[in-house]
């Protein structure tokens, strides 16, 4: 009955969402409201839950999310994502630009959200398109395919974080993980892709709209150095990484273990990096303090909603637990011997499709597998935030908000942006798949 509960509340949030256009937070609130009324759970439980898991949630993900979000603004604005453009596009040389367009985005994208990031690069997209008369898919897929990988499946991103905090899965080996797989699975929706189908489709040129406007960029003296800006954007990725080096290494009781530990936080390293980033991108850009504090400000109202809608998330996640449905799951995950990693994918995948909606799909879909994984031994916790990092990615169409900024920004039809960016999404959410279950053997 419980289990019934469950997937009767899951398909409401999806009518909400696809039929009524509710918004998402409004939809997993209600949701959540109906789950605690319908599995008999008493009237104040049902509000202790939800506030207690939006609670827990938020106070670890906004912390992360504000910090991530000052310090991607800092990147945009000292000239530093254009400066590894540049540099890596002068290392790979012009036959081989889609190449680098997929590392550009792999890197920038780590502190940044997919739309950030796109908006960000998409100018230099257009440029080297423009200069070089290649088609903009040639380009820019290879650009939408890093950032979405990152976007979906590498910590410090929201959804990603959350989901290693639901799973309560070990941020260093996320990361490690994270790469692994999604270096070849952005390879194969990127650059491989995007080779394939621009010979097979029509010469897609830059919009007149958009071309009119490209500038030629700033120049070398406006722009901070490669290596301090490498150094600044990987900062939080390498100080998390010292925490999962200290537990393989160090002695627990150790002072050394313990500052490892903090210093490799995802609280302190973004913290840190961030502290670095307003001296690297700040003041050695000739910026004000003034002027920094003004940059961070205004980056945080963006992040509203999904604050929003990720906090609602974790109140779902909670009332799943208190009112016993993640204990009945997991009961018969046990007994159907169902592998977590398939059914972590397949549940972020199916409210993906239906929702448009990564964050909501990851969200929903690491609360009701959390239990599982909670109750099997064997099961690598970061490589089943993996799977649903990778499910919500598949398959975007219509009612996905990315689906139109890539048709309008790339000046396609809705049938060419089916056949392109919608199966480079479903060949990220397969592919990543695929090596999730393959480093699931070995590790």
């Amino acid at each position: 009955m419980l289990i019934g509960l469950a997937a009767i509340s899951v398909l409401l949030l999806l009518i909400m969402i696809t039929k009524f256009k509710v918004n998402p937070f409004v939809t997993l609130m209600v949701v959540s409201v109906f789950l605690g009324l319908a599995a008999g759970m008493p009237l104040d439980k049902i509000v202790d839950s939800i506030q207690a898991g939006m609670g827990n949630t938020l106070g670890f993900i906004a912390i992360v999310l504000g910090l991530g979000t000052m310090l991607g603004k800092m990147l945009e604005e000292s000239g530093g994502a254009e400066r590894i453009a540049k540099t890596l596009i002068h290392a790979f040389g012009l036959r081989q630009v889609h190449w680098a367009m997929m590392f550009v985005a792999f890197i920038v994208g780590i502190p940044v959200f997919f739309q950030v990031g796109f908006v960000l690069l998409i100018p230099l997209v257009f440029t080297i398109a423009k200069e070089t008369g290649l088609s903009l898919l040639k380009v820019g897929l290879p650009l939408l395919a890093g950032l979405s990988v990152v976007h979906g499946m590498v910590p410090p991103h929201p959804a990603a974080m959350a989901a290693v905090n639901i799973f309560k899965a070990d941020i260093g080996k996320t990361i490690v993980y994270s790469l692994i797989v999604g270096l070849p699975t952005a390879a194969i929706a990127g650059p491989i892709f995007a080779t394939y189908i621009s010979k097979r489709m029509e010469h897609i040129a830059v919009p007149e709209g958009f071309a009119s406007q490209i500038k030629a960029g700033r120049e070398e003296h406006e722009m901070p150095g490669f290596g301090i800006t490498i150094l600044t954007i990987l900062m939080p990725v390498l100080l998390m990484l010292l925490g999962t080096i200290a537990d393989l290494t160090l002695d627990k009781t150790s002072y050394a273990f313990a500052v490892m530990k903090f210093v490799g936080s995802p609280f302190m390293s973004l913290l840190l990096a961030l502290l670095f980033a307003f001296i690297s991108f700040g003041f050695y850009r000739n910026f004000t303090m003034g002027q920094i504090g003004k940059f961070c400000d205004q980056s945080l109202p963006v992040i509203a909603s999904i604050l929003m809608v990720i906090g609602a998330g974790g109140a779902f996640n909670k009332v799943l637990l208190d009112s016993g449905v993640g204990n009945e799951i997991a009961k018969l995950a046990s007994v159907m011997q169902l592998n977590p990693i398939v059914l972590g994918w397949t549940i972020a995948a199916m409210i993906r499709v239906a929702t448009g909606s990564a964050t909501v799909s990851m969200m929903t879909a690491a609360g009701i597998v959390a239990p599982i994984v909670a109750n099997q031994s064997g099961v690598s916790k970061e490589l089943v935030v993996l799977a649903v990092g990778s499910g919500s990615l598949i398959l975007s169409h219509v009612n996905d908000s990315g689906f139109w900024i890539i048709k309008e920004y790339f000046g396609m039809t809705v049938p060419q942006t089916l056949k392109t960016w919608t199966v480079l999404e479903t060949l990220l959410g397969v592919s990543a798949l695929i090596f999730t279950l393959i480093l699931s053997q070995v590790v």
